[in-house]
């Protein structure tokens, strides 16, 4: 079983020249079609040796989750707001790779990633089997994810923040998706000093 959460520090040889080929990215506002806040990247970076890092590490063979922007960037500023707030990802595994200058990473208002527990029904994650779903009081798990993700995604009440993981430049956060999670609020007003981050959504590879 993949760890629910894992930090691995220090992860690239060279983070700086990941940093430039992030910001070199295009960010079209105009081509923004997610719920999140800030701007993705229009394109994607190289993701092959990540990919085969990440497996080596956890011993199972990941590689980029079909339909999502693996290996995109977002850069998301200070106030920036999205269409949505504590989400689930639509993949096996998650990955955030922090790219902001560990200036900018150091100070109070630098958020890393939050990690929420849903009041009403205690849970901190989806749960992964039947039992525990009905447990909760759902007869499946779409009606689970309907009724306490989609329903109270923008309403903060209705979440207590168990745990914040900071950002720190070339930190490396592997996580569950179905942990209940957001990124924590953008900083900065510039993409030098805004929150920049690389998006990893792993899915398993066969072989």
């Amino acid at each position: 079983m993949l760890p629910s959460l894992l930090i691995v520090d220090n992860f690239l040889a060279d983070p700086w020249a990941a940093r430039r080929a992030a910001l070199a990215l295009d960010y079209d506002p105009s081509k923004q079609h997610g719920n999140f806040p800030g701007l993705n990247s229009t394109t994607t970076l190289e993701t092959a040796p990540i990919d085969a890092a990440v497996s080596r590490l956890l011993g199972v063979k990941l590689g980029p989750a079909p339909g999502t922007q693996h290996g995109a960037c977002r850069l998301t500023t200070k106030g920036a707001k999205g269409k949505s707030g504590v989400h689930i990802d639509p993949a096996a595994y998650s990955g955030i790779l922090y790219l902001s200058r560990p200036e900018d990473c150091a100070r109070p208002d630098a958020g890393g990633t939050d990690f929420f527990r849903h009041k009403r029904t205690g849970l901190e994650a989806v749960p992964n089997d039947p039992a525990r779903i009905a447990a909760s009081g759902y007869g499946d798990i779409n009606a689970l994810v309907e009724d306490v993700v989609n329903k109270d995604t923008t309403l903060p009440a209705k979440w207590e923040r168990v745990m914040r993981v900071p950002a720190r430049f070339n930190r490396l956060l592997l996580f569950s998706p179905w942990q209940f999670h957001n990124a924590a609020p953008g900083f900065g007003s510039t993409p030098e000093d805004s929150r920049l981050v690389m998006l990893l959504f792993f899915g398993s590879v066969q072989g």
